[in-house]
């Protein structure tokens, strides 16, 4: 991921208030050069322009989104793509002989018109029809160089960035990789600039935010600049504010309050989405998920953008809100509009009727949280998720994270589409103090109950299931009969002693069955990432100066906690008191005798302690450690 760098170039252009500051280039010494993909980046040794390795997968999803996109959005024009090493591949996949091949693009060529020749669109060339993409927060230019150099079918790529040390860096990187002819650096702040784009035949086919923390300032004008079903690609890394840990400040960026939950990460994806969507209807345009992902310390989003005043009535009936139980987890969706057929074959929306739940949890008897509202639709097309699967599966050497690309959108295929949220084993079993059962066993519950089960790629120890709150808590009532827990050591008030105090009404069958473990898993796919590197996570924001601000971060982590005052040894403490007199004492009503801590004789005044005031406290002010 690429941040948005500091240091703007004039008023005009200044990104959320900064003031503009002068930057010095740095020297080639103080360059570090990078190959990632099919690009060759130099940027700076020290923190002036964002760069975090980390996020190739990142990057690599993208472009991999991007090149099926342009696939589909160029078929409809009679324009093919063609993808380095795809056509490679798949005649060792298919097995066809090169007369078999001729003989099929024969039979492609058919279908033409006299004359005509099918059209083809390649990696590095200029499409006249092509996408025109833009990256409104660049700074070294990596991702826009990537699209220009790995997906085919592009009409041009502008790389936006507000910091002219940034666009310094954009200008070589792209000489370097000889893509000057599609990639054009820009320097501007990017909603001014995508405000400029609002015009039908101004819009960009493809806009991708990537900004260091929070998209939410350049939202509502990407909905805008996006044209009519284009893509917008966007991240976010403020997994703090999403996850529940600040829900007034959630709230303030997205519309929507998060809870601090054990499915966070996919309501962090959904609040995203309700929040993109509600920014499109202001301008009469709606939101389409083709897919959401929640990976790492970010979560990624690719939606289209599309406009109709009919689809924007059902969006309300697209967002939730959660009532979520503080003491067991069950959590409900209450949606906020209902659209309901009517006479003539018309949609009539209205308000929908609530809440679902009770004062008090039904389970528990616990009191109920409120979130969102957040997306309650899917958060992926499978149709398009299974077209990137297949590209990137029957092109394993095209991105270096084919491999965890695979895993992630392999489980995603396997995700029920229609449940939102999900419940995990640890929650389950620490809620009612019993051993955790394994995945399998509890999915084949589940399944032998006449219920759905999937994973989420959200989570290792998701369970996400269409069964109701009360089966699945009778699933572990069940477990907790097989695994006694001991209920002697549980408050009658805990949830665990509500809940296990209510016999089931289901017999759980934990017969392990084979479609209860899923094909991602059987094959072994790399579906769950571990920490990639050390000192993993987000990286510092970009700083101008660079260097020196790096000096300065790495001298305050030396530094840390270093600079209180030592603890006072008790032998020291206990001699400075004795040095105080004991006003109880003076006053003959300290009991304590020589167990006091302060002296039961006045010192003499030569004796006295320096007091630190300078100036004696005025009348009826009580100063010294001696005052009770």
């Amino acid at each position: 991921m690429e941040g948005q760098p500091q240091g703007l170039p004039n008023p005009a252009e200044m990104e959320n208030g900064t003031a503009p500051r002068e930057e010095e280039p740095a020297s080639e010494a103080q360059e570090t050069t990078v190959t990632e993909g099919a690009a060759k980046i130099a940027f700076p040794s020290s923190n002036e322009v964002f760069y975090n390795p980390v996020q190739e997968f990142n990057r690599d999803l993208t472009c991999a989104v991007i090149t099926e996109f342009a696939r589909v959005q160029l078929a409809a024009k009679g324009i093919q793509i063609k993808v380095p090493g795809e056509k490679d591949v798949q005649k060792v996949v298919v097995d066809l002989s090169e007369q078999e091949e001729e003989k099929a693009e024969l039979k492609e060529g058919a279908n033409l018109a006299p004359g005509d020749q099918p059209r083809t669109a390649a990696v590095g060339e200029i499409c006249e029809e092509g996408l025109r993409v833009l990256e409104g927060l660049a700074a070294s230019g990596l991702r826009s160089i990537r699209f220009a150099r790995e997906v085919p079918g592009l009409h041009s790529v502008v790389a936006n960035d507000a910091s002219a040390r940034a666009v310094d860096l954009m200008c070589r990187n792209v000489q370097l990789n000889g893509v000057a002819h599609l990639v054009h650096p820009r320097q501007a702040d990017a909603r001014m600039l995508m405000y400029q784009h609002q015009k039908a035949s101004e819009r960009f086919d493809v806009i991708d935010l990537d900004p260091y923390g929070s998209p939410a300032p350049f939202l509502d004008a990407a909905v805008q600049a996006v044209s009519e079903g284009g893509l917008l690609c966007v991240t976010c890394t403020d997994m703090a504010v999403l996850a529940g840990n600040s829900g007034e400040t959630c709230y303030s960026k997205y519309g929507a309050m998060a809870l601090k939950s054990r499915a966070c990460h996919e309501m962090a994806l959904r609040i995203v989405l309700h929040s993109l969507d509600l920014r499109a209807n202001c301008y009469q345009r709606f939101v389409v998920p083709l897919l959401s992902v929640s990976a790492d310390f970010y979560v990624r989003v690719f939606v289209r953008v599309f406009m109709g005043q009919a689809k924007v009535k059902a969006s309300a009936s697209k967002q939730a809100l959660v009532f979520q139980c503080v003491g067991c987890g069950t959590f409900h969706l209450q949606r906020l509009g209902k659209a309901s057929g009517a006479s003539g074959g018309r949609v009539k929306f209205s308000a929908a009727c609530g809440p679902p739940v009770a004062p008090e949890c039904e389970h528990c008897g616990q009191r109920h949280q409120l979130g969102g509202p957040l997306w309650a639709e899917p958060l992926h097309d499978l149709d398009f998720v299974g077209r990137v699967l297949e590209a990137v599966s029957t092109n394993p050497g095209r991105f270096h994270t084919s491999e965890r690309i695979r895993g992630v959108l392999s489980v995603i295929t396997e995700e029920l589409p229609d449940v939102p949220l999900y419940y995990t084993l640890d929650q389950l079993s620490r809620t009612i103090r019993c051993s955790t059962p394994s995945l399998l066993q509890l999915r084949s519950a589940l399944l032998h109950a006449g219920f759905r089960v999937s994973l989420s790629h959200a989570c290792k120890n998701a369970v996400k299931t269409d069964a109701p709150s009360s089966a699945l808590w009778d699933i572990m009532r069940c477990w907790g009969k097989e695994c006694p827990v001991r209920r002697e050591r549980l408050s009658e008030t805990s949830p665990a002693f509500r809940i296990l105090g209510v016999e089931p009404r289901l017999q759980a069958d934990f017969t392990i069955r084979e479609d209860a473990n899923p094909s991602s898993r059987q094959r072994g796919l790399k579906r769950f990432q571990a920490n990639p590197e050390a000192n993993w996570g987000p990286r510092p924001r970009a700083r101008p100066g660079g260097k020196a601000a790096g000096k300065a971060m790495e001298r305050s982590r030396l530094h840390q906690n270093k600079r209180k005052e030592p603890a006072e040894d008790p032998v020291q403490r206990a001699a400075r008191l004795k040095t105080f007199p004991c006003k109880r004492f003076k006053e003959g009503t300290c009991q304590r005798g020589d167990q006091c801590c302060y002296a039961h004789s006045s010192p003499a005044p030569e004796d006295r302690p320096e007091t630190p005031y300078q100036n004696p406290p005025g009348p009826g002010v009580a100063s010294g450690p001696g005052v009770d």
